[in-house]
This record gives structure tokens, sequence and C-alpha cells, in this order.
């Protein structure tokens, strides 16, 4: 495994970090809280990503309604004490826990929910905490004061920001600066070979600033790891049945993908002893020194296969770039 601190904290995480949407749930829609993994198989995820040397853990308060930082929690309470020091977890807050429950980002909701979070996690300071979207009914004057506040009280060790855009993020910078507040530390958008070309103006300015960057979806719902096949109807409880909707562009673009899938064999084979579609396209992100650690979200043990295949091969440039080159602009 590799580590490596976050933003300009003394924060080390492993670059591959386990993401927990699926614990409890599928990630944060409330028509399926209670389904995705149990306590019981969510903690043979988490027994073996330890064994394989992660020691990050990405959740939030809406997955699973809270089944997720709850089945955590629980599998925290097991552990001896030093896999417990060597834990590092991130949580998130945005969306609705239940349904009725309120979203956003104002100081009140804030200062409710990572309550809760510190709660069932059974902790009493986080160590990464992230905006989950982007509120736009709040200002951001409000919602930066108030992580700030939460890290100047112990609360939080340090704040980050998923699904911002760039826009949003040089604004925060400034307003930040301007009233001398604690920065975002670390971004967390989604980027895998697919939709790589948005992800690079947001990691420009992670450099530019120092930021962390920490990619979600890095296999794309499935599309790259070779389980979607031309002509083969979606496999029952993949993503592509339960929740399409983030990845329609992909279906448009499907012949375009499958086409460079069947390239991305061929160079697998040519070049890295043939490891799998998915281990390379961990391999190209892990390749990036911009990239502090990338979040994998499996839904069984055997799935963190590809993760091993990724530490062990090298990309140069030129393999990075003909990579990149085989898939449509999207």
């Amino acid at each position: 495994m590799q580590y490596q601190k976050i933003g300009h904290t003394d924060i080390e995480i492993s670059r591959i970090i386990l993401g927990c949407g699926s614990f409890g749930g599928i990630g944060s829609a409330p028509e399926f809280f209670g389904q995705g993994e149990n306590e019981e198989q969510s903690h043979e995820i988490l027994d073996a990503a330890v064994r394989l040397g992660i020691t990050t853990f990405d959740t939030a308060d809406a997955y699973g309604g809270g089944r997720s930082e709850t089945y955590i929690g629980n599998w925290l309470r097991k552990c001896d004490k030093i896999v417990r020091n060597n834990i590092v977890l991130s949580s998130k807050t945005y969306n609705p826990m239940f349904i009725g429950d309120s979203k956003g980002l104002s100081r009140e909701r804030i200062s409710e929910k990572i309550d809760g979070t510190l709660k069932r996690l059974g902790i009493k300071q986080l160590d990464m905490y992230l905006s989950h979207e982007m509120d736009v009914q709040i200002t951001l004057e409000e919602t930066l004061s108030c992580f700030n506040d939460l890290q100047i009280n112990g609360k939080i060790s340090a704040y980050g920001a998923s699904n911002i855009s760039c826009e949003q993020l040089e604004k925060s910078i400034s307003i930040c600066d301007n009233l001398n507040l604690h920065r975002y530390e670390w971004i967390q958008n989604s980027m895998s070979l697919l939709n790589y070309r948005e992800a690079e103006r947001i990691l420009q300015i992670c450099s530019k600033y120092g930021l962390g960057f920490t990619p979600y979806s890095p296999l794309a719902g499935g599309w790259l790891t070779g389980k979607y096949q031309r002509d083969v109807n979606y496999e029952p409880g993949s993503r592509m049945t339960l929740r399409p909707e983030p990845y329609e562009n992909y279906v448009q673009h499907q012949n375009s993908i499958f086409d460079g899938l069947n390239s991305m064999k061929k160079i697998s084979k040519e070049r890295f002893g043939d490891i799998s579609i998915a281990g390379l396209s961990l391999a190209w992100l892990l390749s990036d020194c911009r990239i502090t650690g990338i979040v994998i979200g499996p839904r069984k043990p055997e799935h963190l296969k590809p993760i091993e295949e990724a530490l062990n091969i090298h990309l140069n440039e030129t393999d990075r770039i003909d990579l990149a080159n085989l898939f449509p602009v999207l």
C-alpha cells in the first residue's frame, strides 16, 4: 500500500480509500436505505481492506440513512487499539438522512449533523469532514465559517468539499483568505478514464494551492471493470439496474466505450502481463502524483483484487496518454 499526507495537514491517508457508500444502502438514496451490504458483510469488507493495508474509510451521514457510519463504528469497537489508532475516518454531510429530513449546509444543520456522525462512529473527533454537495441556498461564508469553527473546537481535524465546481472552489479559497479561515484541504470529485477532462481543471486548482484530491467513482460505476458487455442486459443488482441516472452519458456513448475497452485489453496484455481492466484503470489514476488517494467502493472482499494489481505496476507518460486516448471526450 502507498500512503500520503493530504493537503497541508499531518493526516496520512492510504492512497486507496475504502468507499463505504453501499453499507446499509445504495449511496444516499432513501429508497435504498436498508439494502446494500448488511452489517456482517460490511465488516468482512472492512477486515479485507485492513489486511490489504487500507487505513482510510470514506462514508457519509446519509449513506444507508446512518447505517454506514453505525456499521463502521461497531466494527471499530471490535478492533484492537493498534488497528483503531491507524484508521483515518472521513465522512460527509448535505443529503437527507431519512424521508422528510432537511438537506443543505447551513450552520445549524452542519452543527447538528456532525454530532450524530461522531456518535455513530463512536469517536470524539473526526479526521476528515466534507460537504457532500454544494448548497446554493446558503452563502459560502456561512458554510465555511461553520466548518472552520468545528475545526477550532476540535470536532474535526480538517475539512474538504465534494462535487464542487472550479468557480466555487476559487471563490471558497478567496473567502477563507479574506476572513482568515482554515481552507479546504482536499477536494473529492468524480474522476476516471471516462471523465477525467472535467476533473483536470479542478486538479490544476488543487495543485496551485497545495490541496489534496481524492476522486471517487474511479471505475465509472463498473464501466471500467468489463462487467458490462455490448448488447448484453445489465447484471441484476448492478448500479445500472439500481441507479443508472449518473451513467446515462456512458450509455449514449457505449459503442465508443466498448471499442476503447477492447483496445485497453490489448494494451494490458502487450505491456502489463494481462492485468484486469479495473486494475489498469486504477493504476492510471495512481500514476498521477497530484492525486492523493482514490475512493474504491467494493461490494465484496474479492472486489479488492484490482487494487493489488494497480499497486504492483508502473505506468509511464506514454502509457497514460495512450490509455486516455482510447475513449471519447465525455
